[in-house]
């Protein structure tokens, strides 16, 4: 573990072409009862991407050539010695998703039941896979993919007002109404196809709540649907909560400044609380800024069982059957 740690340390992140090279944080204090990291990306942790086909644009941001990653085995490693016993992999590149179905299958195969996997276009892809002509036939092959073994999310998908005038194809901007259209029309199209595998949702909203809430609504929300990484206020959580809504939390609860995160952590009812990491983004306080992975899910359970003033060992368990009730069982 250290070695590997090492080598990934040996790259300035702030020159790579990926956001997970740099040097990783230690591994806290193992919790006193296990728990589940339900949204993480390995694919970008280890340096990884699957193989894209005709037509598809490549990813606006690809590990360089000089990078040096750890290994999956790694953050596996990591995971288990901090208590992070399960986790849930989510490819939302057209790459990313078909190596994280094959990731899925490896680990189960070689008897390593720690991972379910995800697939999904994620918001900003969307409009560059409308404007290069390739969404439609992306969005049946994501079904196909979520349709194996242990692929239990749709997911990541949503809106993202917030990047939306980034979207290009080959250096050509999608003019920002056309990237709008492209998100909901993707962002429906996977609801769909959640309600009809009968799959858990897993939904990325950004600066965009009330439109995300309105496409639910109209399309109607699969049975168990997660607000990964949850960005809104208290009243944004009353109101997942009285729709059934699970509410996922990553490290970005930990930051000074997430006190509106913080107070709508409070208000989740115990049986929609999930976390998770987003890895190799969003890494708690203290370590803002470094790559992370998905061990570090036990520095913000901590900080979410300070603010709830919940037994740390309770907030686990009710976690970890949060998750079961998502995603099923991870065992073999």
């Amino acid at each position: 573990m250290a070695g590997a740690g090492s080598k990934a340390a040996a790259t300035d992140p702030q020159r790579s072409g990926s956001r997970a090279a740099g040097e990783y944080p230690p591994v806290p204090e193992p919790l006193p009862h296990p728990i589940v990291d339900t949204h993480t990306h390995l694919d970008i942790c280890a340096g990884a991407r699957g193989p894209l086909r005709s037509g598809e644009p490549k990813p606006q941001r690809e590990p360089g050539e000089e990078e040096a990653f750890p290994p999956v085995s790694f953050f596996h490693e990591t995971a288990l010695a901090a208590g992070v016993t399960r986790i849930v992999q989510i490819g939302c590149e057209m790459g990313s998703a078909r190596w994280t179905a094959d990731l899925v299958a490896t680990e189960a195969a070689a008897g390593r039941d720690w991972m379910l996997g995800g697939a999904a276009i994620h918001p900003n892809e969307a409009p560059r896979l409308g404007a290069a002509g390739v969404l439609d036939e992306s969005l049946t092959e994501i079904e196909e993919l979520c349709r194996r073994d242990r692929m239990r999310v749709v997911g990541e998908t949503g809106l993202d007002w917030f990047r939306i005038e980034q979207a290009e194809v080959n250096g050509v901007p999608v003019p920002e109404e056309n990237a709008r259209r492209f998100q909901e029309e993707s962002f429906r199209a996977h609801i769909e196809i959640a309600k009809r595998l009968d799959l858990a949702l897993e939904i990325h909203d950004r600066e965009a709540h009330d439109d995300v809430l309105r496409v639910l609504r109209e399309v109607g929300a699969p049975e168990r649907t997660v607000f990964h990484c949850f960005s809104g206020d208290a009243a944004m959580a009353e109101i997942c909560a009285s729709r059934g809504y699970f509410m996922s939390f990553a490290g970005n609860v930990t930051f000074k400044n997430a006190t509106g995160l913080r107070e709508a952590a409070q208000r989740v009812p115990r049986e929609l609380l999930l976390t998770e990491t987003d890895a190799p983004f969003l890494t708690p306080h203290p370590h803002r800024g470094r790559p992370g992975g998905p061990y570090l899910t036990a520095v913000t359970a901590r900080l979410l069982a300070e603010v709830r003033g919940e037994d740390l060992a309770q907030l686990c368990e009710t976690v970890v059957a949060n998750a079961e009730n998502v995603f099923g069982r991870w065992e073999l």
